[in-house]
């Protein structure tokens, strides 16, 4: 039974795949026409919509600029903070750390009216930027978390040695601190993108034409004739490859990360 546990929780996951990428290559009138296990006449016309209708296309290339925007900013922002609450002790150092952890509680939908002003104000309304610096209201706490982790795992001797063989700090943080921690900086940026990704609530309110996302633009395909289900599966197809691309590139620091980290 053991030896059949882990098969059966491989084919029930990938069902759901296997059936979005089926519905994917089928014509709306297939799909609703009744069950069928495979397409019975295949077809790309979905795909080739998405990739030559700007209004899928553009949204593409909208969500992987803010995702690629918050992942970059949010490792850089949370390496230096991190590393202060590794190595050093200051006044309110628990609690600032807190402090970041409780933003990351904090439900999205909180925070929906002040950026809608803000971004408004300040003209960032509608933009990849207005999304990505909204996300990393969430993705930088949870960076600095995980970093401040693998971090403390670093001895302090390797610090002191690297000062008195004459290393700055810079130099220091690049060439020998940085390499010994880059299992937890591959599995931040995991993080950090697969959050931005998935999130619909803020990259909806945020954009409304130029910046409109993928994850949008599915929610609202709608046409005279109805829903458009073959379209959509495939959108659906095409979001799930960043994350597949994302997780074989970083597939071993995630395993490290995840025996070593505190993740």
């Amino acid at each position: 039974m053991r030896r059949l546990a882990v098969p059966l929780y491989l084919l029930l996951s990938f069902v759901p795949i296997y059936w979005l990428v089926g519905m994917s290559l089928k014509t709306n009138e297939e799909i609703l026409g009744g069950f069928t296990p495979w397409p019975r006449d295949p077809t790309l016309a979905n795909y080739v919509t998405i990739f030559t209708d700007p209004a899928w296309s553009d949204g593409y290339l909208n969500s992987l600029t803010y995702v690629g925007i918050n992942t970059v900013l949010s490792v850089l922002l949370s390496l230096p903070a991190a590393y202060a609450f590794s190595r050093y002790r200051f006044l309110g150092d628990s609690h600032l750390f807190f402090w970041l952890l409780s933003n990351r509680m904090s439900p999205p939908a909180v925070f929906l009216l002040p950026f809608f002003q803000l971004y408004s104000s300040i003209g960032l309304f509608d933009t990849p930027w207005a999304v990505a610096l909204s996300h990393m209201l969430f993705t930088v706490p949870l960076s600095v978390w995980i970093l401040e982790g693998f971090m403390s795992g670093v001895p302090r001797e390797i610090d002191e040695t690297a000062y008195l063989d004459g290393y700055s700090f810079p130099r220091f943080f690049v060439r020998i601190f940085l390499p010994l921690i880059r299992s937890g900086v591959g599995v931040t940026a995991f993080f950090c993108f697969m959050f931005s990704w998935v999130e619909l609530l803020l990259a909806r309110t945020l954009t409304s034409v130029e910046a409109k996302p993928i994850v949008a633009t599915m929610t609202r395909t709608v046409s005279a004739a109805g829903m458009d289900w073959g379209l959509l599966a495939a959108a659906g197809v095409l979001t799930l490859v960043p994350g597949a691309v994302v997780i074989y590139f970083v597939r071993n620091y995630i395993a490290k990360g995840f025996a070593l980290g505190r993740v």
